[in-house]
């Protein structure tokens, strides 16, 4: 995106919310799986382990996931409250979002969280940190 604005002499603004007003900004969200959140049988299980350690962890996570999110997690516009960790099945408005597709069974999770000027290696790093390292 870089490369083609500069070409065509523009100015690429990645800040959550780079106006002010009634809106939800712009977040980055990040969809994650591990070989075990992807087994059939267990995989669900495992995807709700990682919803307590990612509980734990929230604000430190809040921390690596964008410049200015505040503005963005409000809690209003498909947003969690930046304080509040939250999870559901299909649910927009939580912290992390599971799939419909993979309710009760192994699938992937969507970290609603980041802001649209994270550091995807950062955030990734944070994730894995947290879930498979357990470093709490």
């Amino acid at each position: 995106m870089n490369r083609v604005c500069e070409f065509l002499g523009l100015r690429v603004n990645f800040d959550p919310k780079p106006m002010p007003g009634d809106w939800n900004g712009a977040g980055c969200h990040t969809n994650y799986s591990t070989k075990s959140t992807r087994e059939i049988e267990t995989g669900h299980a495992v995807i709700l382990e990682h919803m307590t350690k990612l509980e734990k962890t929230h604000m430190d996570h809040i921390r690596v996931y964008g410049e200015g999110n505040a503005r963005r997690l409000t809690g209003l516009h498909e947003t969690a409250p930046i304080t509040k960790f939250s999870f559901g099945v299909a649910n927009r408005g939580c912290s992390i979002r599971i799939p419909r597709a993979n309710k009760g069974k192994g699938g992937y999770y969507e970290d609603r969280r980041p802001a649209s000027n994270m550091d995807p290696y950062v955030v990734t790093g944070k994730i894995v940190e947290t879930t498979v390292t357990g470093k709490l």
